[in-house]
């Protein structure tokens, strides 16, 4: 059987409400996370760990996965790496600061975004709205498909980049980050995913030349000397706001 269930033919109580499946070991960050979702409108179930939480979802079609890392039976990287294999649910995931290298393991293995623990509120309900709005709608998948983001349009086909109605001459490696950035906006994507999808698969070794290339991006596409579309995630990765940051 499926372990992760699609909304199709599933029945629903409240068909209105937008389900949250929150997954944590510690009762009280699922007790305040539950009480703070419902007040929000969501409907809500709650697991102790990834089993549990693989069991939720065989009979309830979760919209959205708020989960933590370090849990006992199964992880929250293994949650990742299972519900992904079956299903596009944005998963959100839950991190200590010293976490980095588990927090790139779980964006690797299909996590969407990350909320470092101790954390605000208002910041992860933030990333929830942001997650479940990337989740209701999909960007074409023709490589040649226009996309359109805040201030950026993009052109695949001719490889022509225009930034706030301003045409902006981009070399092929910066073009090619870009589109990665810009189809994933306001979502981590982390070291390896960018390296692979600029050199390929087989050339991940690039990390300093991701650095670089990056660099030159931001001096292209920046309106000023801080960074304003692409956010650098220490340790991780970089997060891009087509409408710039707050």
């Amino acid at each position: 059987m499926n372990p992760v269930t699609s909304r199709e033919g599933v029945s629903r109580e409240t068909p209105e409400k937008t389900r949250i499946l929150i997954v944590d070991d510690e009762p009280q960050i699922i007790r305040v996370l539950t009480m703070t979702c419902i007040a929000q409108g969501y409907s809500v179930k709650s697991a102790t760990d990834g089993v549990a939480a693989l069991d939720i979802l065989k009979h309830w079609a979760a919209d959205l996965i708020i989960t933590d890392l370090s849990m006992p039976n199964l992880d929250g990287v293994e949650l990742c790496r299972t519900v992904r294999k079956l299903s596009k649910v944005p998963i959100l995931v839950l991190s200590v600061r010293d976490q980095e290298k588990v927090k790139v393991r779980a964006l690797d293995a299909g996590a969407d975004d990350y909320v470092t623990k101790p954390f605000q509120m208002n910041e992860l309900l933030a990333r929830v709205r942001a997650a479940l709005r990337r989740a209701t709608y999909t960007i074409a998948e023709e490589k040649d498909a226009s996309v359109i983001q805040g201030d950026f349009r993009l052109e695949p086909a001719s490889h022509q980049v225009y930034v706030r109605g301003q045409e902006i001459h981009l070399t092929p490696k910066e073009f090619d980050l870009l589109l990665t950035l810009s189809r994933h906006p306001d979502r981590v994507l982390t070291h390896r995913t960018l390296m692979t999808s600029v050199w390929g698969a087989y050339n991940i070794d690039q990390q300093e030349s991701l650095r670089v290339l990056v660099g030159q991006l931001r001096k292209k596409i920046e309106p000023g000397e801080k960074p304003y579309y692409i956010l650098t995630e220490p340790w991780v990765g970089y997060r891009f706001l087509p409408e710039g940051s707050p």
